[in-house]
């Protein structure tokens, strides 16, 4: 195909389920590509030979490669080099930001154009490999002798152990939940990553030989000491995020029917709450419910209360549309699912009846003035301008920190004033031997971020354990 041909190929879309439709359910927006429409994606990548998307990805996936197998319909290559590249490349091509990485700097993305919808194609790839079989490793390698404890089987984790496994060292990976999967299993909701998937992908790294250890919280059942010292192993990978809320402390966080995004989700995400009392764990329900934030957690709380049953489920954030770090396609989601936006709006306090529930939420309105650290305008209060939502349920989604749970049984780790790991460019601490990665060093980002993590770790923990 020539260059012209190629140009001349509109960007495919992502065929979804009706929005009146999924907004009752909790099954999946998005239904994938077929070969025919992945195959004219494909067909898009002009096969540049800087590949700017190649450095664009956090886990450095070759681009140019996959696509160039896809377009020419041949599958088993394209999941080859995918799946060399990507521990979790079906995890990705869903929830990744690929607007801000690989597909920001890709070529067609320039001036008008519209970039190749890499994570769409990484989607179709990752499913077929996984339906085919074509995933599933045909031999282990040699083992090396050495022994890696992975702390938190999360984005970070879970690719760290598998690069790992893949460079024959024995792997455990001591998970504090019943569950593998971190924030991919009790943040991000059913309607956007199948619990399946995170299965499919955690079974392949152990048939990679890396075993799963739930139920072992890494700072109580066991020390980072005892790991290193008892239990026989030569190094030690920290990815146990940064799962602990921040609130806003405001006047009635205290009332009943007031979360943290972290438990809102974690309850129905991890526990089943939307199916009580069929299990044990219940969830607030609303008729009316109000998040308060703009990132993907606050999006991803928002649609669930909305599944939940609530008539009005709305969006409360301080700055505008602009400034919201939301993925644009979840952004576009929730708007055709119903959500209220209610933008430069931030709330005061939090209203109660007699009996103790939210009643309602007070806002002020808010204006943008002059850029603030983070490079967008901050937002100031309009005088006089309260006013109140009438709601049951109010979540606030506006971040994480990290838990002191682990680093106060190992206080020779060096922290920030934050409280998160440091380490130095190939993820070594302060202590020999012990690597760290994804939210708990570099703070609340995404996936993919924590995941480049994992596999730089992996590389330099090799590195490390070989040297000797």
């Amino acid at each position: 195909m020539t260059l012209k041909e190629r140009m001349k190929i509109a960007r495919q879309q992502m065929p979804q389920r009706p929005a009146e439709v999924r907004a009752a359910d909790f099954d999946e927006v998005n239904l994938g590509f077929d070969l025919r429409l992945a195959q004219l994606e494909a067909q898009r990548c002009l096969e540049c030979k800087d590949a700017p998307c190649i450095a664009g990805c956090p886990v450095r996936l070759d681009v140019p490669a996959f696509l160039t197998h896809l377009a020419s319909a041949d599958l088993r290559g394209a999941a080859d080099v995918l799946l060399r590249d990507n521990a979790l490349p079906a995890i990705t091509g869903r929830v990744c930001p690929q607007e801000e990485q690989c597909e920001q700097v890709c070529v067609r993305g320039k001036g008008h154009g519209c970039p190749v919808a890499i994570g769409h194609l990484e989607r179709f790839v990752a499913d077929w490999a996984r339906d085919s079989g074509a995933a599933t490793p045909t031999q282990r390698p040699a083992p090396s002798g050495f022994r890696v404890a992975v702390v938190g089987a999360g984005p970070a984790g879970l690719t760290a152990a598998g690069e790992l496994a893949r460079r024959g060292h024995g792997v455990a990976v001591f998970e504090a939940l019943h569950a593998p999967g971190g924030v991919l299993r009790y943040g991000i909701p059913e309607f956007r990553l199948p619990k399946a998937i995170i299965d499919a992908e955690v079974r392949r790294l152990e048939d990679w030989g890396v075993e799963v250890i739930p139920n072992v919280v890494i700072g109580r059942t066991l020390t980072i000491d005892e790991l290193l010292t008892q239990r026989g192993f030569h190094a030690v990978f920290i990815a146990n995020g940064a799962g602990l809320p921040v609130f806003m402390n405001l006047p009635g966080e205290n009332l009943k029917g007031v979360y943290s995004a972290n438990e809102f989700l974690t309850r129905i995400n991890l526990m089943g709450a939307w199916r009580f009392p069929e299990c044990d764990t219940p969830v607030v329900t609303a008729r009316r419910a109000v998040v308060v934030g703009g990132g993907n957690t606050a999006m991803d709380a928002v649609r669930t209360a909305r599944r939940l049953g609530a008539a009005e489920a709305t969006l409360v954030y301080r700055r505008s549309r602009t400034e919201m770090p939301a993925r644009i396609e979840e952004i576009a989601h929730a708007e055709e699912e119903g959500i209220v936006f209610r933008l430069l709006c931030n709330p005061v306090r939090i209203l109660g009846d007699e009996a103790g529930w939210v009643r309602g939420i007070e806002c002020v309105r808010m204006e943008l003035g002059e850029p603030d650290d983070s490079g967008r305008r901050r937002p100031v209060v309009v005088p006089g301008s309260e006013f109140t939502i009438d709601c049951e349920l109010v979540v606030e989604a506006i971040g994480t920190r990290a838990n002191p749970l682990l680093t106060t049984t190992t206080p020779d780790l060096k922290l920030n004033p934050r409280g998160y790991i440091v380490v130095d460019d190939a993820g070594m601490t302060s202590k020999p031997g012990v690597f760290a990665g994804g939210d708990i060093a570099r703070g609340a980002a995404t996936v993919i971020l924590a995941m480049g993590d994992g596999k730089r770790a992996a590389a330099a923990i090799d590195a490390w354990l070989r040297k000797g």
